[in-house]
C-alpha cells in the first residue's frame, strides 16, 4: 500500500508539474503545484481504499488541493488559481465522460446516463471541496500571511520586481 501511494505521489507530482508547464504557469509555482497535486492524489488513493463510492475521495482530495494551494499561494506570492489548475489534472473525470459520450453515440443510453451522473457527481464533489477549503482558509489566511511576511523571505525574482 505504501509503495502504491509513493508511486501515485510521484506520478501525480509529475503530471501536475507537466500540466503547469503546458499551461504556462509561473516557474516559481511549479514545485508547490506538484507537491499539492501529489498530496491530493495520495488522499484520493487512501480514501479509495476506505470507501467504494466516488464522492468522498474526490471531495477530500479537493479539500486537500484547496488548503495546500492556498498556503502555497501565500508562500510563493501567486494567485491561488495558478496552483489550482495544474493540481486538478489528476482528478478531472475525463475518461468517465469520454466513455459516457461514446456510450451515448453508440445508443447505449443506460450506460451513458450512468457515466454522466458519475461525472456530475465528481464535478460537484470537487466544487464543494474547494468551497470547504476556501471557507476554512479564509479564517486562517490573515494570520498565515502575517507569519509568512515575517519569516519567509521574498523569492529573488519578486525582490527584483519590488525594487523597480
Amino acid at each position: 500500500m505504501a509503495f502504491r501511494l509513493l508511486i501515485g505521489f510521484i506520478v501525480a507530482f509529475a503530471s501536475s508539474v507537466g500540466f503547469g508547464i503546458i499551461t504556462n504557469v509561473p516557474r516559481r509555482t511549479l514545485f508547490p503545484a506538484g507537491v499539492t497535486g501529489g498530496a491530493s492524489w495520495v488522499v484520493y488513493l487512501a480514501m479509495g481504499t476506505v470507501t467504494s463510492n466516488v464522492l468522498l475521495p474526490n471531495l477530500l482530495a479537493a479539500v486537500t488541493i484547496g488548503l495546500l494551494a492556498n498556503a502555497a499561494a501565500v508562500l510563493v506570492r501567486a494567485p491561488v488559481n495558478v496552483l489550482y489548475i495544474p493540481c486538478l489534472v489528476a482528478l478531472v473525470p475525463g475518461a468517465i465522460i469520454y466513455m459516457a459520450m461514446k456510450d451515448f453515440t453508440l445508443g447505449q443510453d443506460n450506460a451513458a446516463s450512468q457515466g454522466f451522473i458519475k461525472t456530475l457527481t465528481i464535478a460537484i464533489a470537487l466544487a464543494v471541496g474547494f468551497v470547504i477549503a476556501e471557507a476554512i482558509f479564509a479564517k486562517i489566511r490573515p494570520a498565515f500571511r502575517c507569519w509568512v511576511e515575517k519569516h519567509v523571505p521574498l523569492p529573488k525574482t519578486l525582490r527584483e520586481e519590488e525594487q523597480r
